[in-house]
């Protein structure tokens, strides 16, 4: 094949193309399409009657009854504007935009073609409710006893004493309305990060980095029960509220479910591709809940193991969850924000926006308070219905700590959700309570519904 020779350079090939371009449309350079002053009219009359075909009917018939009643006055001599005996005009139509006449009654039939334009209703704009009251809290007691952080906190179910565990690797009981030590539990051989105390047995279960599960009798003090199974730190456990299972989650990225007393590993829950950070157990569906650093929270289906939801809102690491006692909730947090989701299926509400902290944790006690407590040290007070955050507070740091150990780990409300209890990064219990003195009138709602929009992303 012989190759074609180029004659022309690029240049004047491109020039040559505009060129042609140019003569072609220059007939309509500069010139204006001529308006048909008839097609205008028309398009106007018909917007107007679309716009305003409403007013225009009411118009003609007003004019049409006016017309009426002049012939009628003039027939019975009577002048224009003069009122018959016993006809008063309605007030509204003297200064109506459009007038109503005397005798036509406020609303006027119109014809069938303008029901669908009658019908329409103004819609009304969506209005946000007023955030419950709830009295400030107040830090009253500091407990020292602990030589590392404190990881972990659960309450008796009988309300007279809590525990806690701590990086010192040892596991304190104290009684709660004292602040008193009772008794310390050593065995574990690395950080305790996870307790639970059992509603229907003498039971206490820990879990820690040593990648153990303990079981303790508290009749005896002693560990009655080990499991094995986690190949790495087990941070967080929860326990089923009316079956005998036991649910722990950790660094290796599974949820184990156990039978509390064979210890046999019923359930091994994978799917999540980072640390779990948090577990929480509830007697309906879902009944176990996991939270993830790889940003997704996971509604599990515990008969058949298996995941049911997987919810990808967050758009960074879940390090805390917790149900609400007596709604069919749940609130995760993150440092992105707080969300609050409906049972079963993991349904959005709402965000809870402003803790621009790295949140490890999560309370809510039965009257709709939901705390959030920070790796700073921070604790955010938050009506659970309305999103509002009625209190901030700084947890202060324990003389001989650095500033920087102000975080706190984990929180708790006691069983009658009056007091409530935080561990932190500078080895110290903290206790809070209800501001008793508080009312209404010395800490007022500082409600702007227009800030409070729900932003669903």
């Amino acid at each position: 094949m012989t190759e074609e020779v180029q004659r022309h350079s690029v240049h004047t090939l491109v020039f040559r193309s505009l060129k042609r371009s140019h003569d072609m449309f220059l007939s309509n350079q500069g010139v204006l399409a001529p308006v048909d002053e008839k097609a205008e009219k028309i398009k106007k009359l018909v917007k107007a009657r679309d716009g305003y075909g409403l007013v225009f009917e009411r118009v003609k018939r007003n004019s049409q009854l006016k017309q009426l009643e002049n012939n009628e006055n003039r027939e019975n001599n009577i002048p224009n504007g003069a009122i018959p005996d016993g006809n008063y005009p309605d007030p509204v139509g003297e200064n109506a935009l459009v007038p109503i006449a005397p005798s036509i009654p406020a609303v006027i039939p119109m014809p069938a073609a303008n029901t669908a334009t009658q019908t329409i209703i103004p819609k009304r704009n969506p209005t946000m409710p007023k955030p419950k009251w709830h009295p400030p809290w107040k830090l009253y007691r500091v407990i020292s006893g602990h030589l590392g952080w404190v990881r972990c906190v659960a309450v008796e179910p009988g309300n007279e004493w809590f525990a806690t565990g701590s990086a010192d690797r040892v596991i304190k009981i104290w009684d709660l309305a004292s602040g008193q030590l009772k008794v310390s539990l050593t065995g574990h051989i690395s950080s305790v990060r996870g307790l639970a105390v059992s509603s229907r047995h003498p039971y206490l279960f820990s879990c820690g980095e040593d990648r153990q599960v303990k079981c303790w009798d508290l009749e005896y003090n002693k560990v009655i029960r080990h499991y094995h199974g986690h190949l790495s730190a087990v941070y967080t456990l929860a326990l089923h509220p009316t079956i005998d299972v036991l649910v722990t989650a950790g660094r290796d990225a599974t949820c184990r479910v156990w039978d509390m007393r064979t210890k046999a590993n019923v359930h091994t829950l994978t799917g999540h591709t980072n640390t779990i950070a948090s577990v929480v157990c509830q007697s309906a569906e879902p009944q176990v809940v996991t939270g993830s650093h790889d940003c997704t929270i996971r509604l599990w289906d515990l008969a058949a193991g298996k995941s049911k939801a997987t919810l990808t809102n967050h758009k960074k690491s879940v390090r805390a969850l917790v149900f609400h006692p007596t709604v069919y909730m749940f609130a995760s947090a993150s440092p992105d924000n707080i969300k609050q989701w409906k049972c079963p299926d993991g349904k959005f509400i709402q965000n809870l926006p402003g803790h621009n902290a790295i949140i490890n944790c999560l309370a809510v006690n039965h009257e709709g308070v939901l705390v959030s407590g920070a790796d700073n040290g921070t604790l955010h007070c938050w009506d659970w219905r309305t999103g509002y955050n009625f209190q901030r507070l700084q947890a202060p740091v324990q003389p001989g700590s650095m500033d920087s150990e102000s975080g706190i780990f984990s929180m708790t409300f006691d069983q009658s959700g009056s007091r409530l209890i935080t561990t932190e990064a500078d080895k110290t219990i903290k206790i809070y309570k209800e501001d008793e003195t508080a009312t209404e009138e010395s800490h007022p709602i500082h409600w702007r519904p227009e800030i409070l929009k729900r932003r669903k992303y």
